[in-house]
């Protein structure tokens, strides 16, 4: 729990695993509290377990998460791809399939970095094996898609099938591996394979033999560009009581299932990111994406929000669930875009897919039942909209991957309540419709074709995001409901870095330059930070990285290298440059720039602000002052 108000910030953290009930007794709350002085009780019952609780005490919410991450630790800097766009469905019927939607994307100019496959292309609900009517050519499938800088992942799940032709559930069988029930048998539950049984991810033993099941060996089929995603890791039993586990099934050193419910989809997602660390020999990061979490599972990947549905309540819904599971330590989230249930209607698609572009994780998926909705099958102006939301992600990808690594290291993260950034705001305290991504951009989802009011915090400027138009803060601004966009603002006093030309996948982006859009507060100043390594493998925790602080101050912009020294092990360098700097907020008067060192002299004019095409919105732009990323330099307008 975090609770702030004008003054102070406070978070309070029980370790415990079993069930827990928590009531917020407030007005609205049964009305049962105490709100004297702004108090407000919660009242805590767990149904097991011991009294381990933490206290958190900080002057700003920032000081709260931060103390709360040194506790359950910090969250895994992810690789690159992750952060871009993925296309998932239940299920992507066979090889012809994945083909036909991988060349769909580049078809209609709509770049991707990720494609998915559920657990229709298993050999009958086996994990780690693939139907080979479907999909007889796993390993040539992904070469395919890698030659484009795409990846591929598939589903593993915890329930084994049992069937004595599995080797998985033989070998677990055999070494005694599963979960018990009361009696001392296996524990027996149906989920999607039918009667399965599942490995005991308590016992570090049965996690370690589960992380060798990724190797290339035993998976077979497997590449080194396939990725994992583990689902009903609750664990989920469809004939279990509250369709999970009994309580009185036993674990590792006979405890009970009802002390250690919740730590279960934990270990699992410990044991499957130790898989695919252990298949690359340490040298890559793991991608793995869970449904089911604890405190602590930060430290192994991505997490989302489970099966929603297609309507606009779960669009609105969606961005408080999102913010509060980064509160808490799950940074790297989001929910499935469009709607994981149903058919959404093509204007609802359109407004997820502006709203998700913002998610940390972003990720199209969708319910075998439900009709096909790959981007490009909603007429021409629906399919134009949707690639302009992918293609801003894509912008953003540098600015996202340095929140990403401003997390890894202190937590705070990439999407934020708009009180975590203006705490003594108190008109940002009830906001669940508005949010931060970083200490820059501000976006509102649309949720219902009218016109929206937008509070923008804070006594500085903002800048439209598409036009570059100032609205003041500390003011609800009424604004006409646009189809092109969800409202999104650059705060002034930021400098936010993007990457402007549009590839297949962020792989291929990698060697491309930079543009530099800062947004100048009423003291004509602004900063902002980018961090850049080779966005894969570990080589950044030796020294292996790029880490640059930009300052803008009385006419001059100075890029200055905020690395420390002491890493410095290994160097990692590019030769990319800023080939475009866009000044939001600067008089007209400026006509050049001259970069130092070298004196040399750049022309200032009147640049594109926006990314769409055909844009006519303009503001002062030093064009290919073409500086290295790497170096100190500095450029003085005058």
């Amino acid at each position: 729990m975090i609770a702030h108000g004008a003054s102070a910030s406070s978070g309070f953290f029980w370790l415990n695993a079993a069930e827990m009930q928590i009531d917020v007794l407030a007005p609205g709350w049964d009305g049962a509290a105490s709100t004297e002085n702004g108090r407000i009780d919660t009242l805590w019952m767990a149904e097991a377990g011991v009294v381990d609780a933490f206290f958190f005490v900080g002057s700003e919410p920032k000081d709260v998460i931060k103390q709360y991450i040194s506790v359950t630790g910090t969250p895994s800097m992810p690789q690159q791809f992750a952060v871009a766009y993925h296309q998932c469905r239940w299920n992507y019927r066979d090889e012809e399939d994945v083909a036909g939607v991988d060349a769909g994307f580049d078809e209609h100019d709509i770049p991707y970095d990720v494609l998915w496959l559920d657990i229709e292309h298993t050999d009958g609900k086996r994990y780690f094996t693939w139907d080979r009517s479907t999909f007889p050519n796993p390993e040539e499938m992904q070469r395919k898609i890698a030659d484009k800088g795409r990846k591929m992942v598939t589903i593993v799940d915890p329930h084994m099938k049992r069937d004595s032709g599995y080797h998985i559930h033989e070998e677990a069988t055999a070494k005694g591996y599963y979960v018990k029930d009361a009696s001392g048998k296996d524990y027996d539950g149906w989920c999607w394979p039918g009667s399965s049984s599942y490995p005991d991810m308590l016992n570090p033993e049965i996690r370690d033999w589960w992380a060798d099941k990724f190797s290339y060996q035993n998976y077979k089929g497997s590449t080194p560009t396939l990725y994992i995603w583990n689902d009903m890791n609750e664990p989920s039993v469809f004939n279990g009581p509250e369709v999970t586990m009994p309580r009185d099934a036993l674990h590792n050193g006979d405890v009970e299932h009802r002390e250690l419910h919740n730590a279960y989809g934990y270990y699992f997602h410990m044991a499957t990111s130790d898989g695919l660390l252990k298949r690359g020999e340490g040298k890559d990061r793991p991608f793995v994406l869970s449904r089911a979490f604890f405190a602590g599972s930060q430290r192994y990947g991505a997490v989302w929000t489970g099966d929603n549905t297609a309507d606009w309540d779960h669009l609105k819904s969606s961005i408080p669930m999102v913010l509060t599971l980064g509160l808490t330590g799950m940074t790297f989230s989001g929910a499935d875009v469009g709607g994981f249930f149903g058919n959404p209607e093509p204007d609802l698609l359109v407004r997820w897919y502006q709203v998700g572009a913002f998610y940390p994780f972003f990720r199209g998926h969708a319910h075998h039942d439900t009709k096909r909705r790959e981007p490009w099958l909603f007429g021409e102006r629906r399919t134009a909209l949707m690639r302009e939301a992918i293609h801003m992600r894509y912008s953003l990808l540098p600015y996202y991957y340095t929140l990403f690594q401003e997390a890894s290291v202190t937590g705070v993260p990439v999407m934020r309540p708009l009180w975590l950034e203006f705490p003594d705001d108190k008109e940002t305290y009830n906001n669940g419709e508005a949010f931060m991504v970083g200490p820059s951009i501000l976006a509102q989802g649309i949720y219902e074709e009218k016109s929206v009011s937008v509070y923008l915090p804070g006594t500085e400027l903002w800048y439209d995001l598409r036009n570059g138009s100032p609205y003041k803060g500390s003011v609800s601004h009424k604004l006409q409901v646009s189809e092109d966009s969800i409202p999104s603002f650059q705060r002034s006093g930021t400098i936010v870095p993007r990457k402007d030309r549009f590839r297949r996948s962020s792989t291929q982006m990698v060697n491309d330059p930079y543009t530099l859009v800062i947004a100048l507060n009423s003291s004509g100043s602004a900063e902002g930070e980018l961090y850049v390594d080779d966005g894969k493998s570990y080589d950044y925790q030796q020294g292996a990285f790029i880490h640059r602080r930009f300052v803008f101050a009385d006419n001059k912009l100075t890029s200055i290298n905020i690395a420390p020294d002491s890493l410095g092990k290994k160097v990692y360098s590019i030769e990319c440059v800023i080939e475009r700097i866009i000044v939001l907020g600067l008089s007209s008067g400026a006509k050049k720039a001259i970069i130092e060192p070298g004196n040399q002299e750049v022309e200032i004019d009147l640049g594109p602000i926006s990314l769409r095409s055909g844009s006519k919105s303009v503001a002062p732009t030093v064009r290919r002052p073409n500086v290295r990323v790497v170096d100190d330099w500095t450029i003085r307008i005058a």
